[in-house]
């Protein structure tokens, strides 16, 4: 699916990604693939699990997973499906009980936090339920929440931004408490290099994300990478030979 403001465009299903993206290529060019399962209405938990556990088969980088996580037991196989870490949104409005139990039993690394927010009368609003129901927190307070459930990370993204290409809502990371100590992902508005390394100068952030893989076709994502390398952003460099031959021989026994 391709999303623009959390409005959907099918382009193709999972044999089309696979042909048009080589992902254990890809898997040398990022830190980590972000896999969201965005149907609405009733979802497909096993076929999503399938999906997973065959990206997974191919992709070196670490997975995190999520879309309508509403259990211990979806997170639990999702984790067990070659995810290797969970994404909640919703969850958290709805169960700290559930998210305790999530974290509890596969640790706070393995919980990734996404927040969802989109400006409403010239100030940052937090929506759930995939961009569908507004809450009544401001960012800042609903950020105070999550960093007392004790998650691993921070997925923040812009519904405004969201598929534009328009480039980063830098003006959303004043919404983070100083005191935040979760690594912050930012999403939501990616197009093109500058964007991604006017994003990683920000102190604010750990990460940045980039939605759509059409924005680095080809190479693009490679050349990206070596660029940001060499700008000096504090990005792991992989030797893609070394590792090809430790990741064979973890799979072959």
């Amino acid at each position: 699916m391709l999303s623009r403001n959390f409005r959907l465009q099918k382009v193709g299903g999972l044999g089309w990604l696979k042909k048009n993206y080589n992902f254990s290529n890809i898997s040398f060019s990022i830190d980590e693939l972000i896999i969201l399962d965005v149907t609405r209405g009733e979802k497909d938990e096993k076929r999503f699990h399938e999906h997973v556990r065959s990206l997974a088969s191919e992709c070196f980088a670490p997975i995190a997973a999520g879309g309508g996580i509403r259990t211990l037991e979806h997170a639990r196989n999702l984790l067990y499906s070659g995810a290797d870490k969970v994404v909640v949104n919703t969850l958290i409005y709805e169960s700290t009980d559930i998210m305790n139990e999530i974290i509890s039993e596969f640790g706070q690394q393995s919980v990734v936090a996404s927040v969802d927010v989109k400006m409403v009368d010239n100030k940052f609003t937090v929506w759930t339920d995939n961009g569908s129901v507004l809450q009544k927190k401001s960012v800042t307070q609903w950020l105070e929440d999550i960093a007392l459930l004790g998650v691993g990370e921070l997925y923040l993204n812009s519904i405004d931004r969201d598929g534009t290409g328009q480039g980063y809502q830098i003006e959303l990371l004043d919404s983070i408490p100083d005191t935040f100590s979760i690594p912050v992902i930012l999403s939501g508005g990616a197009g093109k290099y500058d964007h991604l390394s006017n994003g990683l100068r920000d102190k604010r952030i750990d990460a940045v994300a980039t939605e759509h893989l059409f924005n680095f076709v080809g190479d693009g994502l490679k050349k990206m990478r070596n660029k940001l390398l060499e700008e000096g952003h504090n990005l792991p460099y992989w030797d893609a030979e070394i590792v090809r031959k430790m990741y064979n021989t973890l799979h072959t026994g």
